[in-house]
C-alpha cells in the first residue's frame, strides 16, 4: 500500500479523497490555488503545496506545477479526482514516466475511451449495442448530409473528444445541419482543442442509465449495477439514483454484462463508467466510458456498500478485488442531489460568495459530501458544486420521503442554491412515478422560465 498520495483536485473530491487515504493509514498531501488558499478542508491534509493561480490553467490543469508537488512532498501516487486532468491521458503517461502511479485507468485505456469514435468501436467489437451513426468523425459537411439523409432526422452532432454537453447539438431538419456542424465544432474546438464531431441517430426522450465498473490489475471486472441519471439540464446532471426505478430486472443485469465486457475490450484498470441510452422500450445503447471516480458515485456506495475511492486505491497499488460479481448485490434505494451555487429561478445564473448561514441535515440514511462551512466563500473561478445531499431508504418510496425531509432541512444562505429547484423535483408526481427523460428539466419542470437581470 502506498504511503503518501497526491490529490490533485480541489473541493468536495479533495476532501473525499482525503478521508479514503485517513482510514486507510495513507498521509495525503493536497494542491491548491491562490484561489482556494482559506479552503477548510487543507487543514485535513498533512501537507498543502500552492500550485499557483486561481486560473486553472495555472494551477490544476498544470501538469508540470502537479508533478513538481508531486516530487517535493516524494508521494507515491497521485488520484486525480474528477475533473481536471481526472480523463486527460498525457497527465496519466506523465505520472508514469516521472514514477507515480495515476489512481485511474491506464493511460491507453483513457485514450481510446476519451475518443468516442475509438470508444463505439471497441463496444461494437465486443457486442455491445451503440446508437446507430457514423463510424467515425465525419470529414465534411457533405458526408455529413448524407450520413444525416440516411440515418434520417433528427441526428445529434457530438464532439468526437471531451464530453458534459460541450460541442453537442441535436440537428431537427436537414435546413439547420450545416450551422450545427458549424457551431459544434467551434465548441469542441474552444473546449478540447479538437474539432472533430460525429453523428448519431437522435433517440427521443431516453433515459440515462450508467453502470459503475471495477477492475484490477489482475484481470478481475466487476459492475456495482447501475445508476439512473435521467434529470438534467443542458446535459449537466442534477439528481442521480440508484437502481434505476422501472428498469426491469433482466434489463439490469444485461447493462451491467455489457459494461464488463466493454471494459474487459479496452484493458481497463480502476474504477470507472459504462453510460447509456434507454429508450421506451429498454433498449439500451452505448454512449460513452467516464474513465474516473463519477461525482454520482456515492448513490452506488450506498447500495452496495462498496467503498469506491478506497477501491480505487487498492487497485492502483496492485491489490485483487475483494469479491467477485456474485459478491455485490444491491439494497434499497439512493437519492443525490447536486447542490450547486446557482439561481435557477433566473436560468441558473452563478451565485460566487460567501456562505453566511449552513445547517446541515442529519438522521438515518443521511450524508452530505461537502466542502463547505460556515465562512467559506464560494470562488467564481471552478465548478459551482457546493456539496451534495445523499439518502438511503430500503425502497425507493421512503428514499424519496428522506430527501424531501433532508432538502427541508439543509438551509444555506449568503449566496443562492438549486435547494429550492430539488424540492420542487422531489414533489413532482412524474418524477415520483419514474416518468423522467433527459428532456423533461426543460420541457416540463422549467418550460420558458422567465428570467430577469
Amino acid at each position: 500500500m502506498f504511503q503518501r498520495i497526491l490529490v490533485a483536485n480541489r473541493g468536495e473530491i479533495a476532501l473525499r479523497i482525503i478521508r479514503a487515504c485517513k482510514e486507510l493509514g495513507i498521509e495525503v498531501v493536497a494542491v491548491y490555488s491562490q484561489a482556494d488558499r482559506d479552503a477548510p478542508y487543507l487543514a485535513l491534509a498533512d501537507r498543502a503545496i500552492c500550485i499557483g493561480k486561481a486560473v486553472s490553467s495555472d494551477s490544476y490543469l498544470n501538469i508540470p506545477r502537479l508533478i513538481a508537488a508531486a516530487e517535493v512532498a516524494d508521494v507515491q501516487a497521485i488520484h486525480p479526482g474528477y475533473g481536471f486532468l481526472s480523463e486527460n491521458p498525457r497527465f496519466a503517461e506523465v505520472c508514469g514516466d516521472c514514477n507515480f502511479t495515476f489512481i485511474g485507468p491506464p493511460h491507453d485505456a483513457i485514450r481510446r475511451m476519451g475518443l468516442k469514435t475509438e470508444a463505439k468501436e471497441v463496444a461494437r467489437a465486443a457486442d455491445v449495442p451503440c446508437v446507430p451513426g457514423s463510424d467515425g468523425p465525419v470529414g465534411d459537411d457533405a458526408e455529413a448530409l448524407r450520413l444525416a439523409r440516411s440515418m434520417g432526422f433528427p441526428v445529434l452532432i457530438k464532439a468526437a473528444a471531451g464530453g458534459g454537453g460541450k460541442g453537442m447539438r441535436v440537428c431537427r431538419e436537414e435546413s439547420t445541419l450545416v450551422a450545427s456542424l458549424r457551431a459544434a465544432r467551434n465548441e469542441a474546438e474552444a473546449a478540447f482543442k479538437n474539432s472533430s464531431v460525429y453523428l448519431e441517430k437522435f433517440i427521443d426522450r431516453p433515459r440515462h442509465v450508467e453502470v459503475q465498473i471495477l477492475a484490477d490489475s489482475h484481470g478481475n471486472v466487476v459492475h456495482c449495477w447501475d445508476r439512473d441519471c435521467s434529470l438534467q439540464r443542458r446535459h449537466q446532471k442534477l439528481v442521480e439514483e440508484a437502481p434505476a426505478p422501472t428498469l426491469p430486472l433482466e434489463v439490469r443485469a444485461r447493462l451491467g454484462e455489457a459494461a464488463v465486457r466493454l471494459a474487459k475490450a479496452c484493458g481497463y484498470v480502476n474504477a470507472g463508467t459504462c453510460e447509456f441510452l434507454v429508450d421506451s422500450d429498454n433498449n439500451f445503447y452505448f454512449i460513452e466510458v467516464n474513465a474516473r471516480i463519477q461525482v454520482e458515485h456515492p448513490v452506488t456506495e450506498m447500495v452496495t456498500g462498496i467503498d469506491l475511492v478506497k477501491q480505487q486505491i487498492r487497485v492502483a497499488a496492485g491489490e485483487k478485488l475483494p469479491f467477485t460479481q456474485a459478491d455485490i448485490a444491491t439494497h434499497g434505494h439512493s437519492f443525490e442531489c447536486r447542490i450547486n451555487s446557482e439561481d435557477p429561478d433566473h436560468d441558473f445564473r452563478p451565485s460566487p460568495g460567501r456562505i453566511t448561514t449552513l445547517r446541515v441535515p442529519g438522521g438515518p440514511g443521511v450524508r452530505w459530501d461537502s466542502h463547505a462551512q460556515v465562512g467559506y466563500s464560494v470562488p467564481p473561478n471552478y465548478d459551482s458544486l457546493v456539496g451534495k445531499l445523499i439518502v438511503h431508504a430500503p425502497n425507493r418510496d421512503e428514499a424519496m420521503a428522506r430527501m424531501r425531509r433532508a432538502l427541508d432541512e439543509l438551509v444555506i444562505e449568503g449566496i443562492q442554491t438549486t435547494i429550492p429547484l430539488h424540492k420542487r423535483v422531489f414533489r413532482n408526481r412524474d418524477f415520483i412515478d419514474g416518468r423522467v427523460d433527459t428532456t423533461w428539466v426543460e420541457r416540463v419542470l422549467m418550460p420558458s422560465r422567465p428570467t430577469s437581470a
